[in-house]
């Protein structure tokens, strides 16, 4: 947890950001029927009758103190998946950065092996090199700030019927273009002082 905290208080250096990563699915809902369209008083009604049209996979990006993130759809959440995600990190989202501190949750998937699942011993090292890697720890993922912006992505974007993969892609795409335009940062003040006296019973009790 510290760790992770310790991070935080970094101040913001562009050659070494600081990006949350996390990861959630949105099931695709196809309407069986035409929507009522909204009425002065009334708002837009679905019919109960849907068809499930599969899931997707999102995985999110998100920069907190310059405001910028990225989401990618995927077919899946697998140690692939997650190893082009960090290649995309590197190449794409920062390639001009000496080192990438990636703040994530301790899953399976989420490991350096997982670029050598993905990729060829040469590639896989270029870009394990470009993170450090820092990890919430177990029941601890509120402290990812990654949460934070998964939940305004789901209160702005995905509180509705999505019915393909396509309309998903175009929406969230659109919902991301519109949250880097407003830089919206995230202020976090939970810091290591505030952990070692509110969540003392975290800690090992030592003699006195």
């Amino acid at each position: 947890m510290e760790d992770v905290l310790e991070v935080y208080a970094e101040p913001y250096d562009p050659t070494r950001p600081k990006v949350n990563f996390d990861e959630t699915t949105k099931q695709l809902i196809k309407e069986t029927r035409h929507l009522l369209p909204a009425q002065p008083g009334r708002p837009q009604r679905y019919d109960y009758e849907y068809e499930r049209n599969g899931t997707r996979n999102l995985f999110l990006f998100v920069e907190p103190q310059a405001g910028r993130r990225h989401v990618q759809v995927t077919a899946q959440r697998t140690k692939v998946d997650f190893a082009h995600a960090m290649q995309w990190l590197v190449d794409e989202g920062y390639p001009d950065a000496i080192v990438i501190r990636v703040v994530l949750d301790n899953l399976n998937t989420h490991k350096i092996a997982s670029l050598y699942e993905a990729f060829a011993p040469a590639e896989a090292r270029r870009i394990a090199r470009k993170l450090e890697l820092h990890y919430t720890p177990k029941h601890g993922s509120w402290l990812n700030m990654a949460e934070i912006e998964l939940s305004v992505l789901q209160k702005q974007c995905l509180d509705r019927r999505i019915p393909d993969e396509t309309t998903l892609t175009r929406e969230i795409a659109a919902w991301e273009e519109q949250r880097n335009a407003e830089q919206a940062t995230i202020d976090w003040r939970f810091s290591i002082t505030d952990a070692r006296q509110k969540l003392q019973r975290l800690y090992p009790s030592l003699p006195a």
